[in-house]
């Protein structure tokens, strides 16, 4: 007997091992004793009809049925509102603008971008103020991004394009600014 190690020490350093390899074993096999997932009901389907018997010398026609694709559901209705912080932003802006403080007004909407770049709305409040700029380009681009941002929402889409035909006649390009007011978001 090796004098350094007590009797009872030794015991449970060897049923350590064994003990915790049991206990994994016992976890793992309850886990393949789960209940069965009851299997979805089957669609009932019509029977078919018997094959008929045809004759050698007839020629036979078959109809074939082409099924029907689901048409595609209308596109959500959406309405896109300022949050009260972008709100505010615009509230501002529109009164630097009003004092003639443009740069001011174009930080202050930038400002509020930051914070929504997904809200259509301050893409054409920033649209309008570059044409206020005289920036007839950079309100075509608001305007577009903007008309992007707009889907499924009626009245954000009729701003936006409103905003893109003015930005295109600013440029010069009326044909392009009449091709706009025709889409049907304009309606």
């Amino acid at each position: 007997m090796n004098p350094r190690v007590a009797p009872s020490a030794a015991a449970p350093r060897t049923f350590a091992p064994l003990a915790a390899a049991a206990l994994a074993a016992a976890l793992l096999a309850g886990c393949s004793l789960t209940a069965p997932r009851p299997e979805p009901a089957a669609v009932a389907t019509p029977a078919a009809p018997p094959p008929a018997t045809v004759s050698s010398t007839a020629p036979v026609a078959v109809a074939s049925v082409q099924p029907t694709a689901p048409s595609a559901p209308p596109p959500p209705v959406r309405e896109n509102r300022l949050s009260p912080a972008t709100r505010s932003l615009v509230a501002q802006a529109h009164a630097l603008q009003g004092k003639g403080d443009l740069v001011g007004a174009a930080l202050t909407l930038e400002r509020a971008i930051r914070i929504e770049p997904g809200n259509p709305l301050l893409w054409i409040e920033t649209g309008r103020l570059r044409l206020a700029e005289s920036d007839a380009r950079q309100a075509e681009s608001c305007a577009r991004k903007a008309l992007a941002l707009a889907s499924g929402d009626r009245a954000a889409q009729g701003q936006a394009g409103r905003l893109l035909a003015q930005a295109l006649r600013a440029q010069g390009r009326n044909v392009e600014a009449v091709d706009v007011e025709r889409q049907p978001f304009m309606r």
